[in-house]
Parts: C-alpha cells; sequence; structure tokens
C-alpha cells in the first residue's frame, strides 16, 4: 500500500469523524442542555485518533 492511499484513507477517517463527532455532540446539547453547543475538542481528538488507526490496521490487514 503506497503512501497516497494511506494519506487519503487518514483524511476521510478524519473527515467522517470530526462531522459524525460534531453533530453527535450538537445533538446531545440540544437534547439534554438546550444548548447547541459543538464539543470541538472531542470532536477533534476523536478525529485526530481514528485517522492513525483506521488506516494503520487497513495496512496491518492488507500485509497479514
Amino acid at each position: 500500500m503506497n503512501i497516497t492511499r494511506i494519506l487519503v484513507g487518514s483524511m476521510a477517517a478524519f473527515t467522517a469523524t470530526l462531522i459524525t463527532c460534531a453533530v453527535v455532540t450538537l445533538t446531545w446539547d440540544l437534547t439534554h442542555h438546550g444548548r447547541g453547543t459543538i464539543d470541538w475538542e472531542t470532536s477533534l481528538r476523536f478525529a485526530i485518533v481514528l485517522a492513525i488507526i483506521l488506516p494503520w490496521m487497513t495496512v496491518r490487514r492488507a500485509k497479514g
């Protein structure tokens, strides 16, 4: 697997995770706290972690 595929996979995982977490935290705050705020710290943390782990798992699976 070349570096371009790894970077594209990382960016796709980062973007999908960031959007999903932002929507989830917004929905949670709206339903439970009555305010419409997004927890960017949590969203970015999950996005960075999954952008590293998911492509790494794909590479490991392809080699094994």
